[in-house]
């Protein structure tokens, strides 16, 4: 009778979990938006010094997609501290930012660029504002990135390109798959509280597609490699768990134990990016483009 109670019990516990687990990934675009937002927040101060050694790599890619040259009006989402809008005004653009980040906006600002802080989902800006909207690796960050590439169409003015920037698969993009490879051998790939992703883009064809349920014509997609240089593998995992948000959420959730075997992991790994000063580690992006008609 006993271990038919306690068999029962056991049973209802773990149908509980289940239920728990259930309802944890039930996607909920506040939970989201407050976890990107503190996350963001805390990453700005460091963020220059870290993660944007790997994104600013593919901000002139990003703004030659958008056509942008001297006289264009343009619109940066997701735009950090302002380092997208920093290199379009350099080209004689006429640039502002948005961001929801205070933190990350008082560093843009600071640098001189007009900006707003403002919800990517519901832009406040008039219709046909801008000529040309900019997001280096910010859509995929919204909660539902369709809604963000509705409201770039909305603000474009007859004619104008939009362009954004994602991460391109492990398979080119190199520094991920050291990271995540290590920490699903010696860590837990899942121990992140981060909330589910509304959305987003797994394929240079979904970016393109999502492009064209905004409205967008002429898409395309183009697949732009880079470097990223670290010292080892110790400091390319400190920039990910510094400058990045649920990157650095699933690095923060491993167990202490494990981060000395997932250094050695990655460190080993990357033993064929090896230089005289450090490990020259390939990364990849892919940048999607649309005009609106």
């Amino acid at each position: 009778m006993r271990q038919w109670v306690e068999a029962r019990v056991t049973f209802a516990l773990a149908l509980d979990g289940l239920r728990c687990k259930q309802v944890r990934m039930v996607f909920d675009p506040e939970a989201v938006r407050a976890f990107e937002r503190a996350r963001w927040q805390q990453a700005a101060w460091a963020y220059e010094s870290s993660f944007a050694t790997a994104t600013t790599q593919f901000i002139d890619p990003l703004l030659d997609a958008a056509g942008v040259a001297a006289g264009t009006s343009v619109l940066d989402i997701a735009c950090g501290p302002g380092v997208v809008a920093v290199r379009a005004v350099a080209r004689g653009a006429l640039a502002r930012g948005l961001d929801f980040s205070p933190a990350m906006l008082a560093i843009a600002v600071e640098r001189g660029i007009a900006a707003d802080e403002g919800d990517a989902e519901a832009l406040p800006y008039g219709d046909a504002s801008f000529e040309a909207v900019v997001s280096n690796f910010g859509v995929h960050h919204v909660p539902r990135p369709a809604m963000a590439l509705s409201e770039a169409h909305r603000v474009l003015s007859a004619g104008g390109h939009v362009a954004f920037s994602f991460w391109a698969g492990h398979a080119d993009n190199i520094a991920w798959k050291l990271v995540f490879d290590a920490v699903a051998r010696h860590g837990d790939p899942a121990a992140s509280d981060a909330p589910p992703p509304g959305g987003g883009f797994g394929s240079a064809a979904q970016c393109a597609e999502a492009l064209r349920a905004a409205g967008f014509v002429d898409c395309t997609t183009r697949l732009v490699h880079a470097t990223w240089r670290h010292a080892d593998a110790r400091e390319l995992l400190g920039a990910l768990q510094t400058g990045t948000a649920r990157m650095a959420a699933m690095i923060d959730a491993q167990p202490r134990a494990a981060m000395p075997a997932i250094i050695a992991d990655i460190e080993a790994n990357a033993v064929r990016y090896r230089t005289s000063d450090g490990i020259a580690v390939p990364i990849a992006a892919v940048i999607a483009a649309g005009t609106k008609g």
